[in-house]
């Protein structure tokens, strides 16, 4: 499966190696390979809401959008017109049937090997995507699946983790994405309005980044590092801090919006479960209520830090994923300032 049309004399793309590859190990194991190019599909419904995020100064996952409208829909979709009764995936989730009035459905469930689990980007899949799905690696850790493919002698076994956004490679992010967006730099300032520099656009920076600020030897300033707290996207502003205890690095209260849930009816009313913001976070002890179909407030146990607006928050009942959803807004000070929470919507019953 192809999703992305690389600049041939790139030396960025893996694509090529990645095909021969698999060549070599379909060839090994003595199975056809069939291949097909998405890069249409995927430019339609992933990567354009990529640039659109970017460019109202949230921070996308396209993984997660890649999973939801890519290998569980449109490859799952072709690989039924070949023929196939379901498709199997590498992807350190497992899934568990439970019964209702006799018909069978599917839990989403972590991966065994915690360090790899994926159900954080796997939470969009439905019960007809996980119906039709084999996750044959979901109970083993990491290195035993190496063993494994050792053993069989397939090429691969030692091959590096893949990671990062697919379609950027190894190219650095900040050049990748000033091919599609223009950047408008803009004033670099503390919370409490001292002007510190300038910023090269503010879709280059996400809540929290320490690193590639280019702060440095201020004058009357601790050579301490500098987080970025804030974006007020109407005034081109990036706000930054050296105080790692500053209040506008924390959140209690997110707003989500685009639910999902993976059981097959909508989830209603107030619940407790756990919660995650970010990939390998620890589970956070949190209240959700529904607010409908299409949006939720959550109120953690304790406060977050860096919630960053364009992510997605998950759900959790121990093992079973429950689903997740978008961070819209958040009740820090910081964030997209043009979307925070109004005291009015925290009320949670």
């Amino acid at each position: 499966m192809k999703n992305w049309e690389e600049d041939d004399t790139a030396t960025y793309c893996s694509a090529e190696s990645d095909l021969a590859d698999v060549k070599a190990i379909c060839h090994k194991l003595k199975i056809p390979l069939h291949t097909i190019n998405f890069a249409h599909e995927y430019w339609e419904n992933v990567f354009s809401y990529f640039l659109d995020e970017y460019q109202a100064g949230r921070t996308p996952n396209p993984d997660i959008l890649c999973n939801k409208e890519i290998k569980f829909k449109v490859f799952l979709e072709h690989a039924f017109k070949l023929g196939a009764d379901l498709i199997a995936t590498g992807h350190y989730v497992q899934k568990k049937s439970y019964f209702e009035k006799n018909q069978e459905y599917f839990y989403l469930q972590r991966g065994l090997d915690t360090n790899k689990d994926q159900s954080y980007f796997l939470y969009t899949l439905g019960q007809d995507a996980l119906c039709k799905s084999l996750f044959p690696v979901g109970h083993l850790a990491k290195p035993a699946v190496r063993d494994l493919a050792k053993s069989a002698n397939l090429i691969t076994h030692d091959k590096k983790d893949s990671t990062g956004i697919c379609f950027i490679g190894e190219r650095k992010f900040k050049s990748f994405l000033q091919d599609f967006l223009l950047a408008k730099p803009g004033m670099m300032q503390t919370p409490e309005g001292e002007k510190i520099g300038q910023h090269d656009g503010l879709m280059f920076y996400t809540l929290g980044q320490r690193h590639g600020l280019k702060i440095g030897g201020i004058k009357g300033k601790e050579e301490k590092p500098w987080y970025v707290v804030g974006k007020d996207i109407e005034q081109n502003v990036l706000f930054v801090t050296q105080q790692e205890t500053h209040s506008w690095h924390f959140s209690r209260y997110v707003k989500a919006k685009d639910l999902h849930w993976v059981k097959r009816t909508p989830v209603e009313g107030t619940f407790r479960c756990s919660a995650k913001v970010r990939y390998r976070q620890k589970d956070q002890d949190c209240i959700v209520r529904i607010i409908n179909q299409n949006e939720a407030l959550i109120e953690f146990i304790e406060e977050q830090r860096a919630v960053t607006p364009g992510q997605s928050i998950v759900f959790y009942d121990n093992e079973n994923c429950l689903g997740g959803g978008i961070i819209q807004a958040t009740d820090s000070d910081g964030g997209l300032l043009q979307s925070r929470l109004k005291t009015t919507e925290l009320e949670l019953e």
